[in-house]
């Protein structure tokens, strides 16, 4: 039975691969399904994780995608993404399917997919037949998984995630502001294109980022020193 990793770009996904590798488990294929709207720094570390690949001798990783990216459809139908409403359906269609066809296109009929679901979450993990989730059977939570990336001596792939990720906490958005702000600017036309938004207020469910963003300026102008940043004291050690 052919072995898929489902391959999301992030801490987990990265450090699935490399306790693979130590424990001397290798993958049939190793596929990212791109909705068209990580991050710059996800596509990035992707290109590193392909030369990490190629060698420690896994297969290349294949991004698989639909014909339209996410962002393009949402604004196509003046949507936002349905996790918003409590669904999941972008997951399905812009994750799930583009994976599933690429499987079915390569012939293979039966295989076990891994999933990179750490232990700090088992109860995502559901009990679907041929499905394995070695992070969580290994006990390995987030420090394990960030501990096994520097022990491959990769960098730190950072949080994988859409830039217009309802999921994102408020810090996150502020932040992709300041590191991406063109992204931001995509995101809030994203919102603000939306039609009949009567349940929730915008990308934040139960706040719009525009407000956030506009309350973030104006902290900026009474309090521009707020911005400086300074070392914390209060932890020794790098954050992951």
């Amino acid at each position: 039975m052919s072995v898929i990793v489902s391959y999301g770009g992030g801490t987990n996904s990265v450090a699935m691969l490399v306790g693979l590798h130590e424990r001397g488990e290798r993958p049939d294929h190793i596929v990212f399904a791109d909705t068209g709207g990580e991050k710059p720094h996800t596509y990035e570390h992707i290109l590193t994780m392909q030369e990490w690949c190629a060698r420690v001798g896994f297969p290349p990783i294949t991004t698989v995608r639909e014909a339209v990216t996410l962002e393009g459809d949402l604004l196509r139908t003046r949507a936002l993404p349905s996790i918003v409403f409590g669904f999941k359906t972008c997951s399905q269609r812009f994750k799930i399917r583009p994976v599933e066809r690429h499987i079915k296109q390569i012939g293979i009929t039966e295989y076990t997919t891994f999933i990179g679901f750490d232990a700090d979450e088992p109860q995502r993990a559901k009990d679907f037949p041929n499905v394995r989730y070695p992070l969580i059977e290994w006990g390995w939570g987030r420090p394990e998984c960030v501990e096994a990336i520097t022990r491959a001596g990769l960098e730190q792939p950072g949080k994988s995630a859409c830039f217009f990720c309802p999921s994102s906490k408020k810090a996150e958005i502020l932040e992709l502001g300041r590191r991406y702000p063109a992204l931001l600017d995509r995101a809030l036309a994203m919102e603000a294109n939306a039609a009949n938004l009567t349940s929730v207020k915008g990308l934040g469910r139960d706040f719009a980022w525009n407000d956030l963003v506009q309350w973030d300026k104006s902290q900026i102008q009474l309090f521009p020193e707020s911005r400086v940043e300074i070392d914390c004291v209060c932890y020794d050690g790098e954050s992951p």
